[in-house]
């Protein structure tokens, strides 16, 4: 009889482990599909809510191990429109033409033709491009906000899409930052960038601040590439 006891007592010990187990892996199972959620929402949510932005773009180019003397810069103002996409209006411009239509030009087109109406929904960071993962439980801190840190991979070979990680703020699941390596080059002379890209709560949307692109060009070599943004006007839709 003690020995039937202990054998019930052991199986009904194995039996709450495994219960206990599998609600916590369903937990956070949970926890993930709510913070995918969030994101998605946070970001259609940013889509709806932004008629028309305007910002001014400082772009730096550097070749090889030198990030102090850029070898190209160009300034433009950037004015967005919901359904229509980006302009661009160049403000000032110095240093190597050849960097500046090479590099500068074609990263000023590719950022254009992502901001079309056809393109944008698939460059996002939305579970419809990417497959999600937390990367820890623990939240970290960054730039002074707490957040989760997402492993993003990419549902498709696309050039609007990275392989990396997203951090982003666990209380309104906005983007704080970006960093990963591009799924495609945008040229069979290059390959994919390592890019990284920061962001700031401007008048409640998660807008770029900073940003940076480091690549292998057969014709330039290593070359780097540092973004600022400053001065946003931002106007809402239905004001």
């Amino acid at each position: 009889m003690i020995v039937c006891r202990q054998k019930n007592l052991s199986t009904r010990g194995l039996a709450a482990f495994f219960l206990l187990f599998l609600g916590t892996a369903s937990a956070q199972q949970l926890d993930l599909q709510s913070v995918i959620r969030q994101i998605d929402a946070s970001v259609q949510g940013r889509i709806d809510a932004i008629a028309t932005y305007s910002v001014n773009e400082h772009y730096a180019v550097f070749r090889g191990k030198d990030e102090t003397h850029p070898v190209a810069e160009m300034t433009v103002k950037t004015d967005y429109r919901n359904g229509t996409g980006k302009t661009y209006t160049t403000l000032s411009e110095s240093g190597s033409q050849m960097v500046r239509s090479q590099v500068l030009g074609r990263i000023l087109d590719s950022e254009k033709e992502m901001s079309l109406p056809a393109n944008r929904k698939q460059a996002v960071v939305t579970s419809a491009n990417y497959e999600m993962k937390l990367k820890s439980s623990e939240k970290q801190m960054l730039d002074g906000r707490e957040c989760f840190a997402i492993a993003l991979t990419p549902r498709r070979i696309s050039p609007y899409l990275f392989t990396g990680t997203v951090w982003v703020d666990t209380k309104d699941f906005s983007v704080v930052q970006l960093q990963g390596v591009a799924a495609k080059s945008h040229s069979f002379l290059t390959g994919p960038s390592q890019v990284m890209r920061q962001y700031a709560n401007v008048e409640g949307f998660p807008m770029a601040t900073h940003a940076k692109a480091v690549s292998d060009s057969f014709l330039l070599g290593r070359t780097i590439v540092k973004i600022d943004y400053q001065g946003y006007q931002i106007q809402r839709s239905g004001n």
